[in-house]
């Protein structure tokens, strides 16, 4: 990826969340993206302590009665390595639980003193502690044996906070965004200054942040039938019915679909909009603006109303189509309803099936990226990290896609409000 030049120092990055989170594996991502130095506080102190046990401790080191005198130690160690890595290097990223610090006391004081003069920024992986659980169970640690993990409480420091049931990708993605390090746009792609006459968006992952709500519904609806996650894993990506089928037999694709519809609305409360969504979809008129989703009118309705968004006048849902997403079918009754040549329309798509389906009606395709890697959307004519990085000149005549102002940018997006978190 080629990223926008921020200018300034990078500064240091903590990564933060429990055993379990994916810290260890979105620090190393964000390290070999930003070519920072890595410091994680199990590769400083695990072997020397793992050494230790027996000869010098007589129970692991996270063991009582010396947990917490070791805690102290481990996080000592860190900071003395983190101080001497960013003082040579300008920045690192740390990666550790970081429970004491994120309580803003003095734990927290020492740590910023540490890395000091550089900037702390704190990226939080949070999550169900059941999905933490099973993958310690899976991975298999001896020291997971030992953890007393207690109720997890939400950080008091500035910080930006990212769902663990997001894939390492996604994550990466996520925290760059978030952290301002963008993809440089191509400025002179021909998608700018083309004429339309109406914008399509697709509806999770291009107006909604819903990735990580999806997963979470779908995993708990396995759980509830008793399907492996091997066989969820197998069959992601189909169609709701398709899943279901799949998943459970024909004769309980009602049970299910109703099911998984019922799952999907309650989690659609902790949606939010992806950055510069709200503002580029308000810019339009509504007669010249589509919802093109998958999903059924109740998780649409639920995930737009959560995210900020008012119920577009024109909604294509799995309801409205009998061939959906990759077929063209959903993509060529939005334009029609709008009264609208295919050809004539813009659509905002964010995976590939998306994107196939766009095409074939004839439209010219954004991509955003966040739910599929970059190089799964090579079929749209431009691709870009987030809307706030274009805006649409609406006049008389047509519409013309353009590349983002600051003033287009004055609308805080969600992960600007999750630094001030």
């Amino acid at each position: 990826m080629t990223l926008a030049c921020q200018g300034g120092p990078l500064g240091t990055i903590a990564v933060a969340g429990a055993a379990g989170s994916g810290k260890s594996t979105l620090g190393r991502a964000l390290a070999t993206a930003l070519h920072l130095p890595l410091v994680d506080l199990d590769a400083v102190t695990n072997p020397l302590l793992d050494r230790l046990v027996g000869p010098v401790l007589p129970a692991h080191w996270l063991a009582a009665p010396h947990g917490e005198l070791i805690r102290e130690a481990r996080y000592a160690a860190l900071r003395a390595v983190a101080h001497d890595v960013v003082a040579t290097a300008g920045g690192a990223v740390v990666v550790a639980p970081f429970t004491a610090e994120l309580t803003g006391g003095p734990e927290w004081t020492e740590l910023a003193a540490a890395v000091a003069p550089t900037e702390l920024h704190v990226v939080h992986i949070d999550g169900d502690p059941e999905l933490f659980a099973r993958r310690r169970a899976a991975r298999g640690a001896q020291r997971d044996a030992h953890r007393a993990d207690g109720p997890a409480r939400p950080p008091a420091v500035p910080h930006i906070t990212l769902a663990a049931a997001l894939t390492p990708e996604q994550l990466l993605a996520r925290a760059l965004r978030a952290l301002g390090h963008r993809t440089a746009v191509d400025a002179a792609n021909p998608l700018f200054g083309r004429p339309f006459e109406a914008v399509l968006f697709d509806l999770d992952g291009v107006l909604v942040d819903s990735t990580a709500s999806v997963t979470r519904s779908w995993n708990q609806f396995a759980v509830q039938f008793g399907v492996s996650a091997r066989a969820l894993q197998e069959n992601h990506g189909q169609p709701a019915q398709t899943l279901v089928e799949r998943l459970l037999g024909v004769d309980r694709i009602a049970e299910g679909l109703a099911r998984i519809e019922a799952i999907e609305v309650a989690d659609a409360k902790g949606v939010e909009a992806v950055p510069g969504a709200r503002a580029l979809f308000a810019s339009l008129p509504e007669h010249r603006r589509a919802v093109v989703t998958s999903g059924t009118p109740p998780i649409a309705t639920a995930r737009l109303h959560a995210a900020g968004f008012p119920l577009p006048r024109t909604l294509i849902t799995a309801d409205d189509v009998t061939r959906g997403k990759p077929d063209p079918e959903p993509y060529l009754l939005a334009a029609q309803r709008l009264g609208v040549a295919p050809d004539r329309c813009l659509a905002v798509e964010d995976a590939p099936a998306g994107i196939a389906s766009a095409r074939a009606a004839g439209c010219q395709v954004l991509a955003v990226t966040g739910t599929a890697r970059a190089h799964e959307l090579a079929e749209a004519a431009l691709t870009v990290d987030g809307l706030d990085r274009v805006a649409v000149h609406v006049d008389d005549e047509a519409l013309r896609l353009t590349l983002a102002t600051p003033a287009d940018a004055a609308q805080p997006s969600s992960s600007a409000a999750a630094r001030s978190r």
